[in-house]
């Protein structure tokens, strides 16, 4: 009898407790926010027109990128490397948008290096559809320091908004901001606190 109320104290003390944890982390989560692709390229910020290319790509033809080179489209100018774990995880998800938004967005794809192993890394990851710039010039227009990295050009030439992308969201990320009309999910959220910070004092 006392081993059973025993048992019985036990399981309701437990159950109070993963109510209290599952709450703590739903408080948690509502805390903090996705802030989106961190923006760290010095050179080239939202809003300035982006430097002018155009160059081969391994997959055929040739790319043209930036001011003086307007386009039908938007441009998600993804910077990669063939030996980058991170960015072989997003390449099924760089798939996904390409075939999902290919009336409204080209995906291009950027790098510098060996030929060789670039041309090995598009058989086997089967990239042969997206435009491939093999360039160490872009990269350093870009400033683009850690890798992968994402800039978000739009159809006139224009830097929308830029960032690093470990994950999906930091990804999508880029396409929100474009759509809120900010340079980065970061400064939306600044604006977001600006205004209410103001409505409160």
């Amino acid at each position: 009898m006392i081993s059973s109320i025993f048992s019985w104290l036990t399981t309701l003390g437990l159950i109070l407790a993963v109510w209290a944890l599952a709450r703590q982390v739903g408080l948690l989560h509502e805390r903090i926010k996705p802030v989106g692709a961190l923006s760290l390229g010095k050179s080239i910020k939202a809003g300035e027109i982006a430097p002018s290319f155009t160059l081969p790509s391994l997959n055929g033809g040739s790319v043209s990128l930036g001011g003086g080179n307007a386009q039908s489209q938007s441009t998600l100018l993804f910077f990669l490397s063939e030996t980058c774990p991170v960015c072989k995880t997003l390449l099924p998800v760089l798939q996904s948008i390409r075939e999902q938004e290919r009336a409204r967005l080209r995906v291009v794809l950027a790098s510098d290096g060996d030929a060789a192993s670039h041309q090995a890394f598009i058989e086997a990851h089967r990239l042969q559809d997206f435009p491939y710039l093999l360039s160490q010039e872009v990269g350093m227009a870009y400033q683009i320091s850690k890798l992968p990295y994402g800039v978000l050009i739009d159809a006139a030439g224009t830097v929308v908004t830029h960032g690093l992308i470990n994950t999906r969201e930091h990804l999508e990320s880029l396409f929100e901001a474009q759509a809120l009309g900010y340079a980065s999910i970061q400064a939306f959220k600044a604006a977001e606190e600006h205004t209410l910070y103001k409505q409160v004092h």
